[in-house]
């Protein structure tokens, strides 16, 4: 079985529609695909409609924003109940974080260059899933950027002055809240320096603590020495390791299908969650 665990459709900051990303999937010769948007759960029913008529399998999850002193911390949830009152409101606190965070750093950047917040929010499934992608891609457009990768090294920059933080909870409460709604935490690309200073062990034996399931160990962010760190770490917690593409579509050159996870590792998952694998 091929199974790729992490990917991200219009309703956060990929750029294909959840029909789109399983038909997607499928030519990729995927078996199993999780649909983990950031803070949301809204593209779930269309992408169940689209696995069942394509012959693949769907695991509902979404990524979870969440911070640990300054850092940004992403946890998978899969296959909560999304109606569970304490994580569906820690999902829309989260929204509405994503959208006062992004009013404010559009705000900045517009001072600077040509971009709106029509022009940002008309990228994205919602306003509040917008992200610094959907501001790249605005940049993109305006002519100023070649492409997301250029925005991000640039203006959109978590250490540049236009820069607002994610008002999220901590990883460990998140973790807590994904179990209490039947929910299967996966710690995501926990050692990708690429993306900034990342978590210390400790806050991660914290997180296991709490509930943590897995560590996605095989990222593209993650270079052989964070692959080997998240392989060690997952074995003296006694956790098993995942590994996924964390594709976007057009917007980040992750393929599907780049890095699988075992299917042995997948069963077990799929046994801990709330709802049903489609």
């Amino acid at each position: 079985m091929r199974i790729d665990l992490h990917t991200h459709s219009t309703f956060s900051d990929g750029t294909d529609t959840p029909a789109q990303l399983v038909a997607a999937a499928r030519a990729a010769g995927l078996d199993v695909v999780g649909l983990m948007d950031h803070d949301t759960t809204a593209g779930w029913q269309e992408a169940a409609q689209a696995a069942r008529a394509a012959g693949v399998r769907l695991v509902r999850g979404t990524e979870i924003s969440t911070m640990w002193q300054g850092r940004s911390v992403h946890l998978l949830s899969l296959l909560q109940d999304p109606t569970e009152p304490g994580l569906a409101q820690l999902l829309h606190r989260n929204q509405t974080s994503r959208e006062r965070r992004a009013r404010q750093m559009v705000e900045r950047l517009a001072a600077d260059y040509p971009i709106t917040w029509q022009d940002v929010a008309a990228r994205a499934g919602n306003p509040q899933t917008v992200g610094r992608p959907h501001m790249a891609d605005a940049l993109v457009a305006a002519g100023v950027f070649p492409d997301r990768d250029a925005a991000f090294a640039g203006p959109l920059s978590g250490r540049g002055p236009y820069y607002v933080r994610l008002d999220v909870p901590d990883p460990v409460d998140a973790v807590a809240a994904v179990r209490a709604a039947g929910g299967v935490p996966v710690l995501a690309h926990p050692f990708a320096a690429v993306r900034g200073p990342v978590l210390p062990d400790d806050v991660v034996r914290a997180m296991a603590a709490a509930g943590l399931a897995a560590l996605e160990a095989d990222h593209r962010d993650h270079d052989p020495a964070a692959r080997a760190h998240a392989r060690a770490l997952a074995a003296q917690l006694g956790l098993p390791v995942t590994g996924s593409s964390d594709y976007h579509g057009t917007g980040k050159p992750n393929r599907l299908g780049e890095n699988l996870t075992a299917p042995e590792v997948f069963e077990a998952l799929v046994a801990q969650g709330a709802v049903a694998v489609v």
